[in-house]
């Protein structure tokens, strides 16, 4: 169970470093972001999650297409884009028994 949250984690890290790159070519002002995905792809809000140095990770999706978003907000209130796809859907696993 730790190397899983260890891997996630480090997962995570190295999305925020990826976005903090591509700053200037896939990123603008949150609000423009949001209002893109809900007006262009039907997509809302279904997950968030604080990672390092204070960003936010977001998991937008639409029930109507599938589609889906991951983006990470910077303190400076940059959202970036970090991936999108299809075929989106919702699962609940639980968790393994404690061996």
């Amino acid at each position: 169970m730790k190397n899983t949250l260890f891997k996630m984690t480090m997962g995570l890290g190295i999305m925020v470093l990826a976005a903090q790159q591509v700053h200037a070519q896939n990123c603008a002002p949150r609000s423009d972001v949001v209002n893109r995905l809900a007006e262009t792809y039907g997509e809302t809000r279904r997950g968030i999650g604080i990672a390092r140095q204070g960003a936010v990770i977001e998991v937008f999706t639409s029930d109507r297409t599938g589609s889906w978003t991951i983006t990470v907000t910077l303190p400076d209130g940059m959202t970036c884009l970090v991936a999108s796809g299809q075929t989106y859907e919702t699962m609940t696993e639980t968790l393994p028994p404690n061996t």
